[in-house]
C-alpha cells in the first residue's frame, strides 16, 4: 500500500558523500519502520540500515556502520540515507523499503519496496 520513490543516486568519487532520499505516500508513514537495502551486480541484495517508526532506534550493517546514517522526517514522509566516506564497494542499486513494526535486517519483514536508485562510486 505504501508507495516509495528513491532519489539522490548518481556517480560519486571515492571518499565523497551523497544523500539518498525516499519519499513515501501514505497516511500512516509514521507507523512504519523503514530500511535501506542494496544490490550490486551479480550479488545478492543485502541489508544496509533500518530505522524505527519514531526514529529512536537505528540498526546498521557492519560494512556501513560509522559511514552511513539513516534518518527520517515523518512530517515530510521521507527517509534518508546519508552516505559518507564512500568506497567503490558501495556501488549498488539502493532500495528503500517499509515494514510494519520493527523489521531489522530481515527482508521478509518489509512489505513495500521502491524502484531503487543507482549509486556508483569511482576510484
Amino acid at each position: 500500500q505504501v508507495q516509495l520513490v528513491e532519489s539522490g543516486g548518481g556517480l560519486v568519487q571515492a571518499g565523497g558523500s551523497v544523500r539518498l532520499s525516499c519519499a513515501a505516500s501514505g497516511r500512516t508513514f509514521s507507523s512504519y519502520a523503514m530500511g535501506w537495502f542494496r544490490q550490486a551486480p551479480g550479488k545478492e541484495r543485502q541489508f544496509v540500515a533500518t530505522i524505527s517508526s519514531s526514529g529512536g532506534y537505528t540498526y546498521y550493517a557492519g560494512s556501513v556502520k560509522g559511514r552511513f546514517t539513516i534518518a527520517r522526517d515523518n512530517a515530510k514522509n521521507t527517509v534518508y540515507l546519508h552516505m559518507n566516506y564512500l568506497k567503490p564497494e558501495d556501488t549498488a542499486l539502493y532500495y528503500c523499503a517499509s515494514a510494519r513494526g520493527w523489521a531489522g535486517a530481515r527482508m521478509e519483514d518489509f512489505d513495500s519496496w521502491g524502484q531503487g536508485t543507482q549509486v556508483t562510486v569511482s576510484s
